[in-house]
């Protein structure tokens, strides 16, 4: 059955295109479930497909080669990923697993020369994302370099928050299951750091948290924590 162009037409990446465009774009895309923890590519494996996540979240974690795991990033709905015929790779970069239960459009990379040219609108929104996330990339790389942990911390929070915020009355829930693992993962520090950190925040009222669930209660001391204001 072809794709419904309406799964594609909300989503920012294929703004101003009509229904012939959506329809063209969908024509050699297929749509896969992928159940929690199922790793959609792995990192350094031939780069056969793109990718663009209707529904869920994707962890995307590389390894170093001493071996340790780093998530660089999550993705979220309406985010195109696994591009890596648009940055001249023939390897993906990193490893990509849903976080959730997720819902991913796949195409071909023998079809992303043909689309970019056609579609300057998908060439130049994939070019954004991807710049986006490099300045992202570098600005980790100065925060591992210049804060102390309590502020990578407090700063990868927020970035989640601002990402998949979810107001609940309790406060701003990060809007799928993070570990505390996951957190240490993110911001090159240990489990038992984080698990310390998490645990004084939650007693001096910043978050609540759960089994693999963090609500934001007090967002403006946790920007002062992430700044090293908060005394």
């Amino acid at each position: 059955m072809p794709l419904d162009r309406s799964i594609i037409a909300r989503l920012s990446l294929f703004e101003g295109l009509g229904p012939a465009e959506l329809d063209s774009i969908l024509r050699d895309a297929r749509s896969v479930r992928f159940a929690k923890e199922a790793a959609i590519f792995e990192q350094e494996a031939e780069a056969r497909s793109f990718y663009v996540l209707l529904a869920g979240h994707i962890r995307v974690v590389r390894t170093t080669p001493d071996g340790r795991q780093v998530i660089a990033r999550y993705i979220s709905e309406g985010e195109i990923f696994g591009v890596a015929a648009a940055l001249g790779r023939l390897t993906y970069p990193a490893t990509a697993t849903a976080a959730v239960d997720c819902v991913v459009l796949v195409w071909p990379n023998a079809v992303w020369p043909d689309l970019s040219s056609r579609f300057p609108v998908l060439t130049a929104g994939t070019f954004k994302t991807v710049g986006a996330r490099l300045q992202d990339t570098q600005a980790r790389v100065m925060e591992l370099a210049t804060e102390q942990v309590e502020q990578r911390v407090a700063s990868a929070l927020l970035r989640l928050v601002k990402q998949t915020g979810r107001k609940t009355d309790a406060g701003i829930e990060i809007d799928f299951p993070i570990s505390r693992q996951d957190i240490a993962e993110m911001t090159g520090t240990t489990l038992h750091t984080v698990s310390r950190l998490l645990s004084a925040w939650e007693e001096r009222g910043i978050i609540v948290s759960g089994r693999q669930r963090v609500t934001i209660t007090d967002a403006h001391r946790l920007v002062m924590l992430a700044e090293h204001q908060d005394g």
